[in-house]
């Protein structure tokens, strides 16, 4: 197996112009006083759940998730990762119509976002923090790619690289 290059986070924040490590350090120590979100889909507190040692936040209302920068990419990679995923996806199907919401944390519009391997999971993620939320359901659907889904892959790569 190979193994990934750590993230270098040098770069600055667009909005702040902050390093990406302080903006990193001063949310975790956000998390660690615990300070409240509120949910952009139905306005609940967030709840803190960690899985493997990384940290995320679940809506007690609507158990949606918000991932900071980098929580979700991590957590794509770790088996059973899905599992902090707790919410029907029939009540996370109906706050989905909601794409209007704005960042829980920095309170700027949030932008809405296509899965680059499956179309059908729409997210939203914030332009300045870097934060990503996925309604009840997404990000466990994100996790579990069926045969159909990695064949229509494997079928749209070989035609690129065919043409």
């Amino acid at each position: 197996m190979i193994e990934q290059p750590k993230r270098e986070l040098t770069s600055a924040c667009s909005r702040t112009n902050k390093p990406l490590r302080a903006l990193l350090a001063a949310d975790a120590e956000r998390k660690h006083e615990g300070e409240n979100m509120k949910c952009p889909k139905c306005n609940s507190d967030f709840e803190s759940v960690t899985y493997k040692e990384i940290q995320v936040d679940r809506c007690t209302g609507c158990y949606g998730l918000w991932f900071d920068m980098l929580e979700m990419d991590d957590l794509k990679k770790i088996a059973g990762a899905g599992s902090i995923d707790i919410g029907d996806k029939k009540v996370g199907d109906v706050h989905d119509q909601n794409r209007k919401i704005d960042c829980p944390k920095c309170h700027v519009p949030m932008v809405e976002m296509i899965d680059k391997d499956q179309f059908h999971i729409r997210f939203e993620c914030c332009s300045s923090c870097h934060g990503t939320y996925f309604d009840a359901g997404e990000f466990r659907d994100l996790k579990e790619h069926t045969v159909m889904e990695r064949f229509k892959h494997m079928i749209s790569t070989v035609r690129t690289n065919l043409k």
